[in-house]
């Protein structure tokens, strides 16, 4: 009896250790990675270098099994000059397991983002466009903007269902 106590008491010690995973979104991140976030940080991360994409989500890495994409852009000095670091300028993923603390992801649906966020000071939603200009008529994003932060956190939707998150900075375009 008195093993089978303390196998039950490693086991539950263990899913404390692996309940320490972030999974969660913000205006601000995605799981341990955030917008503004310097190359040092990301590289202790990541364990890799990420390429300068200015924008474009061209950095995939992996955390907890789960994919992530990553766009950086260039770092300067105080005086406007390169310097030899980046930052992240946004992230995007389509995994299911990162959520908001209300509980939207991928999967979830329309009714339930506009019912967790109807009272967020600022969002708005549109339609998805295609590289030709033309209204994509299942797709369409869920915009939060937190202008304190100058981020965003948009959801992707595709017939109702949330398909990607992305955490990007907000130029004000």
């Amino acid at each position: 009896m008195k093993k089978i106590f303390q196998l039950l008491l490693g086991l539950l010690a263990f899913s404390f250790v692996s309940a320490q995973e972030n999974f969660e979104v913000s205006t601000l991140r995605i799981g341990p990675y955030k917008v503004f976030m310097k190359s040092a940080e990301i590289e202790k991360i990541s364990g890799t270098k990420l390429k300068i994409t200015d924008g474009e989500y061209k950095n995939s890495v992996k955390y907890n099994g789960e994919i992530l994409m990553i766009s950086t852009s260039q770092e300067y000095d105080n005086d406007g000059k390169e310097t030899n670091g980046y930052s992240i300028y946004g992230i995007s993923t389509t995994s299911k397991k990162f959520r908001t603390k209300s509980g939207i992801g991928v999967g979830s649906t329309k009714d339930e983002i506009i019912n967790a966020y109807k009272n967020y000071p600022s969002y708005s939603a549109y339609p998805g466009w295609d590289d030709k200009g033309k209204p994509i008529k299942n797709q369409s994003y869920f915009i939060l903007n937190d202008s304190d932060a100058s981020t965003i956190l948009s959801f992707k939707l595709v017939d109702n269902i949330v398909t990607e998150i992305s955490v990007s900075l907000n130029e004000g375009c």
